[in-house]
């Protein structure tokens, strides 16, 4: 069992697998218990919850690396305030109004824009080969979330749901990109953190929310859903991404998350008793090629870049 957990720890396309896997779970379920519990104040009970049930695993390596990472503190704050505060919030905000065949399409857009910050910001040059994977995979994911007509996917209209999920993965393509640059601390000590600053970034969101509506309703299952949102989608997954994120690097992780409408698919044909159709194998295996054509090619730095990097 040992030998099988490090050979996991040790390979990035599978923590990035079972990380999307588990982000699926998480927007079923959100949108599940949407009419239940305010969006923000789910965003905060998710993050805080995550932040209470990691801390006793963490406390060793945060109490050694606190000072580490408190000289990195800008840092800190703008990861925990992209990956974790604004990210998440807007998502939920964005999923009390948009459907769910729209959070699919506009899901799929993120390795593209994860590819676009990493030139923004540190000049990174995708290959012609990464370029394709992506927009294969693109491909696939719009087969799926149009039920494979044309007339569906040109009958799709932008609504303020839409407005709030786009704008949170812009914001979380920042912190993909920008993750690469975190403090060189224990992995449980850094997500452990970023979660902590992240809830008390969401606080006072959360604060002027709980006078403005009328609380928690739908009883067990929706203190089951949220204590599955605070625990797998948050600490695990959030774990399992950055070590692949680390591993992998930006552009590879981001082309990872085209499986999360393709397991978010798998999972309404199990949980919903949807049917599986044609479209559903042409996606699932366009999204493959594309994994497959993204995953052999990493970003390439333009040689001034690579010199001036060698040199600090």
């Amino acid at each position: 069992m040992r030998s099988i957990g490090q050979a996991f720890w040790k390979s990035a396309w599978t923590l990035l697998a079972t990380a999307n896997f588990l982000w699926a779970g998480n927007i079923i379920l959100a949108r599940g218990i949407s009419g239940e519990i305010p969006p923000i104040t789910l965003a905060w009970v998710r993050w805080t919850g995550a932040f209470l049930f990691a801390l006793g695993f963490a406390w060793p390596h945060l109490k050694r690396e606190w000072p580490v990472m408190l000289r990195h503190w800008p840092l800190m704050l703008l990861l925990a305030a992209t990956g974790i505060a604004s990210y998440n919030t807007m998502s939920y905000i964005g999923l009390n109004s948009t459907t769910a065949l729209n959070v699919l399409l506009l899901q799929s857009a993120a390795p593209l824009i994860i590819i676009v910050w990493a030139f923004v910001i540190f000049r990174d040059v995708p290959s012609l080969r990464q370029v394709a994977g992506v927009l294969v995979s693109l491909a696939g994911v719009a087969a799926i979330a149009a039920h494979g007509s044309l007339e569906m996917l040109a009958s799709l209209h932008v609504n303020p749901g839409d407005i709030w999920v786009m704008v949170a993965i812009v914001t979380y393509g920042v912190y993909c990109v920008v993750a690469r640059k975190r403090p060189p601390v224990h992995p449980l000590a850094f997500l452990v953190a970023l979660m902590g600053i992240g809830s008390l970034q969401m606080l006072p969101f959360a604060a002027w929310e709980w006078s403005h509506s009328t609380g928690i309703h739908g009883g067990w299952p929706t203190y089951l859903a949220m204590a599955y949102i605070a625990v797998l989608p948050s600490f695990v997954a959030y774990l399992l991404f950055n070590r692949g994120l680390e591993l992998a690097g930006p552009g590879p992780a981001g082309q990872s998350m085209h499986l999360m409408p393709l397991f978010g698919s798998v999972l309404a044909v199990l949980i919903l008793h949807e049917q599986f159709r044609a479209y559903h194998a042409v996606g699932i295996g366009l999204i493959a090629v594309g994994i497959v054509l993204a995953s052999f090619t990493r970003m390439r730095m333009p040689r001034l870049a690579q010199s001036a990097s060698t040199q600090t």
